[in-house]
């Protein structure tokens, strides 16, 4: 397929360069000297070599399965763990180049989930559920009561009313196309296991009359579901990151610097259902304490706890993949091996933010929590480790196979892996154009057979 040329984008690259002075684990705009930097740092080199992240082309050729235009169930994007609809006016996917709208401009009907940063799969899915389809969120009257927060959440008027419903021209369900990236691709999973199989103590808890449509089961209204980079069996990363808070910070900074300074953050945790409502006139400070004052972090109902190894091992024992949904899954890296040591260190245009957490992943060996991880894990984009990202492998005996053109309801159909991308270059954060890959990755879901 065509490829696009790169954007040059650089006012992106500029701020990359800033932001290589940042600590991964400081505050909002914590900057190191240049004299304290260490030597050994990817982006402690000129402007000139950065330049040259711009002419690294990825190569990935994502085939079609059968002809154009199969279907044309709408495509909805399900962002990751800090993630939002946009900032600051600027697109969480995409950045400066949005890809919402390119997609939408070419043609396809493509919505924009903005659901729980920080929340757990569980909570993140019944959020999605009431996005897409309107109404309040329910997140289940046993989950709730074990976990410690409200029942209901948010109400919305719907993405796609008509979700579910019989569509009068086709006499067939209207589906939608799920793109998940990072924890966007296990809240994809969550959404689905919950639609179509319910969930048995949401059932024997609540009566019948009060039970939302999500637990009940025999829903099969996603056609497909895309994974980008994502966590499904958990990172080593969260062995290095006692607290998400600081980490959000420096990814809101990325999108804070790209429009100038600003006295006012319109950053949302979503926290309404653990009393964690941003107040009128309370400043981000003071919302930010009270979310890490919260007693949220000792639960398990978190995207912290979802992030780990046993926290992912958890949700892949409970979901099972569906024989009527095609799986894709789609890999990332930026760390090369050391000749000397073995480790992976981070690649030199790798988003400095990242790097400190990289290339802990790149190195790291532990049997925490009953699970052994070792140097197949060292391989990283700077946030997840690439192992984690074909499909489900703890507890999990959901398969995983190579696409090639032929993709296989129920299985994990590995795209491939992005050599020399991090993160957020993935979708689109950085320096490089990502139109191509989604509009590829657009025209491959709608030449899905049903």
């Amino acid at each position: 397929m065509r490829r696009l040329p790169i954007l040059r984008l650089s006012v992106i690259l500029v701020l990359t360069m800033l932001l290589s002075m940042t600590s991964f684990s400081g505050s909002l705009f914590a900057v190191t000297p240049l004299t304290e930097v260490d030597q050994d740092h990817p982006y402690n080199r000129s402007v000139k070599e950065a330049e040259q992240e711009k002419n690294i082309n990825p190569q990935l050729d994502i085939k079609l399965t059968s002809d154009k235009n199969a279907n044309n169930y709408p495509i909805v994007l399900v962002h990751g763990l800090g993630g939002f609809k946009d900032l600051y006016g600027i697109p969480y996917w995409g950045g400066l180049t949005n890809i919402p709208r390119d997609l939408r401009n070419k043609g396809y009907e493509v919505y924009v989930a903005e659901i729980g940063p920080v929340s757990s799969n569980w909570d993140r899915a019944a959020e999605l559920y009431a996005q897409i389809k309107g109404g309040t969120v329910d997140y289940g009257e046993a989950h709730a009561a074990e976990h410690g927060h409200l029942r209901f959440g948010r109400t919305y008027d719907g993405l796609y009313p008509e979700w579910g419903e019989v569509n009068p021209k086709t006499g067939k369900v209207n589906k939608v196309h799920l793109i998940g990236h990072s924890l966007g691709g296990p809240t994809s999973r969550a959404l689905i296991q919950l639609l179509e199989e319910g969930h048995p103590a949401e059932v024997s808890t609540t009566s019948a009359t009060k039970l939302s449509p999500l637990f009940q089961g025999k829903k099969e209204w996603v056609h497909s579901a895309v994974s980008l980079s994502s966590p499904h069996d958990g990172s080593t990363a969260t062995y290095y990151i006692d607290n998400l808070i600081p980490h959000i910070q420096e990814i809101l900074a990325v999108f804070a610097a790209l429009q100038g300074n600003h006295s006012t953050v319109e950053f949302d945790f979503q926290l309404d259902h653990w009393g964690l409502k941003r107040e009128a006139g309370e400043s981000f400070d003071s919302y930010v304490n009270r979310v890490k004052k919260s007693n949220i972090w000792k639960t398990k109902d978190t995207a912290k706890w979802d992030a780990r190894p046993i926290g992912a091992q958890e949700l892949n024992e409970w979901i099972q993949g569906s024989s009527s949904v095609y799986y894709f899954s789609l890999s990332t890296e930026q760390t090369y091996r050391s000749i000397f040591t073995g480790y992976h260190k981070p690649e030199l245009f790798m988003n400095p933010i990242f790097y400190d957490g990289s290339r802990f992943m790149g190195r790291h060996r532990s049997s925490t929590d009953g699970i052994h991880t070792g140097s197949d894990w060292w391989e990283n984009d700077g946030v997840v480790n690439t192992n984690s990202m074909d499909g489900p492998t703890l507890h999990s005996d959901e398969q995983i196979v190579t696409y090639d053109g032929s993709a296989e309801r129920g299985k994990w159909n590995h795209l491939g892996t992005l050599n020399s991308v991090d993160h957020l270059d993935v979708i689109g954060i950085g320096v490089r154009d990502m139109r191509w890959l989604f509009r590829d990755m657009a025209e491959m879901l709608t030449s899905l057979p049903d």
